[in-house]
């Protein structure tokens, strides 16, 4: 049964970013409950494992009310459905996010009826990505600004073990 107090978050999150966790805090403040679904994708090699990113925003989303993070395979829609969200929740950083997501919105509105709601990145945030963190940090930029501190650590951290 869908509930209209349920969203979804869906995402990779390699790793999740503080534009990741502005649009989770903001998707709460609209939504009693939020699951933040990290999109499992076997044919992509990410940073860290889905495991890892599952412990990451479980520790930066512990303070925000009704988050729930979980691992997901298949078409978010399925997901939506299976949790009894009436909504998935995305961040939009640019006219080329707005012009990828859209079709994809009105796909998923078309095969179950579950809307896609774009919330626009905040600003001083909009050009941050994981991939662009991640490609930041491994060229010895300073991405601290980006992340939360965990996550900044642990990104650190698997950086200097791959050498």
């Amino acid at each position: 049964m869908v509930d209209p107090r349920r969203a979804v978050c869906p995402g990779s999150y390699d790793p999740p970013t503080i534009g990741h966790l502005d649009v989770i805090r903001r998707t709460a403040a609209l939504f009693d409950e939020v699951y933040v679904a990290i999109l499992v994708n076997p044919r992509k090699q990410g940073l860290f494992t889905v495991d890892e990113r599952v412990e990451m925003l479980e520790e930066i989303t512990a303070d925000v009310p009704g988050a729930r993070v979980e691992a997901f395979s298949g078409l978010v829609v399925d997901y939506c459905t299976e949790r009894g969200a009436s909504a998935l929740v995305k961040g939009l950083r640019s006219a080329t996010d707005y012009d990828y997501e859209l079709p994809m919105a009105h796909m998923n509105r078309h095969l179950t009826g579950v809307e896609t709601l774009f919330l626009p990145g905040a600003p001083g945030q909009v050009y941050v990505s994981s991939s662009l963190v991640k490609e930041v940090a491994k060229g010895g930029g300073d991405v601290t600004a980006f992340l939360p501190p965990t996550v900044h650590d642990r990104l650190r951290k698997r950086l200097a073990e791959q050498g």
